[in-house]
């Protein structure tokens, strides 16, 4: 199941209270205070890693709580410090508060990681308050709570290369040609329902990824079709490459889609936004047939 957008819910530990308490022993009278420190509530961190291809862990287990710190004691005992907690994600996730929408951390390298929820502070125990006018304080200071946060979690595939295009132009099986993938291939439209990835492997070359990115069509950036379900992961990929049909079997003008792909990736984010459309020959938004073949531009 390929998942690329989950919401969970993350609690830093809470701090230790500080201790109440005074020396006790024989032959030693008025020993003075001595409680000891809370510890500090442990971090929640999400940590990137290879192992995971999507968000569906988070799917299931939707709630994650750091170890609370514990309590300070006497002999000046400080408590234990809570346990910080590790949340494997996959990489390419970008970490969003959903209150502010403020994005906490992006997550685009094996192993970078993102403390998302910040454990409590331990409380001070008596012995810290003692001075030479105040000499048994019979209070200490209390633990405080730790971050909570209802954070959103976007995958973006990490791809060398995206593949766009109208459905049914023959992404998928320019990818299974190029690639050992093996998507799904049929003759009718969005046969591709999640984005497919493919190592392209050739002599001594360096290797590099191809990503099919389904449902671009006219109006994706407004929800049409697929919608921008998956336009997020066209912003990582370093080319993006038209699948053009200038067959005519399907009736559409191939420099037509061409330009209208390009406004779609334009409405979504400007910083996509192509300009080989307005650069072309203006002869050549006349012969369609100059557009070449199966595959287009890159930008």
């Amino acid at each position: 199941m390929f998942v690329d957008q989950a919401q969970i819910y993350v609690t830093g530990g809470n701090g230790g209270h500080g201790g109440m308490s005074f020396r006790r022993e024989k032959y030693i009278p008025n020993g003075g205070p001595d409680g000891g420190n809370g510890g500090r509530g442990g971090n929640v961190i999400l940590q990137a890693t290879g192992r995971l291809r999507t968000l569906a862990p988070f799917k299931y287990k939707k709630k994650y709580r750091a170890e609370s710190g514990e309590n300070g004691t006497g002999g000046r005992c400080a408590g234990k410090m809570g346990q910080d907690i590790t949340v494997e994600v996959p990489v390419g996730t970008v970490i969003k508060d959903r209150t502010t929408g403020q994005i906490i951390g992006d997550l685009n390298a094996d192993g970078d990681t993102c403390v998302v929820a910040e454990g409590g502070r331990g409380g001070l125990g008596n012995m810290n308050f003692s001075n030479s006018t105040r000499q048994a304080p019979r209070f200490a200071q209390g633990g405080t709570k730790g971050q909570q946060r209802t954070l959103l979690l976007e995958l973006k595939l990490l791809a060398d290369v995206g593949l766009l295009g109208f459905p049914n132009v023959g992404k998928s099986t320019f990818l299974s040609v190029v690639t050992r993938a093996k998507p799904k291939i049929a003759n009718y439209p969005f046969t591709t329902l999640i984005p497919n990835l493919g190592v392209v492997e050739w002599k001594d070359f360096d290797t590099f990824v191809i990503a099919d990115i389904p449902g671009i069509i006219e109006g994706a950036s407004q929800g049409v079709g697929l919608g921008y379900e998956f336009l997020r992961h066209v912003e990582r990929t370093k080319m993006l490459i038209h699948i053009l049909d200038v067959s005519g079997q399907e009736g559409r003008d191939p420099l037509e889609d061409f330009d209208k792909i390009n406004e779609e990736l334009a409405a979504y984010n400007a910083d996509l936004a192509g300009t080989q459309a307005d650069r072309r020959p203006e002869q050549d938004r006349h012969h369609p047939g100059r557009a070449g073949g199966g595959g287009g531009g890159g930008h």
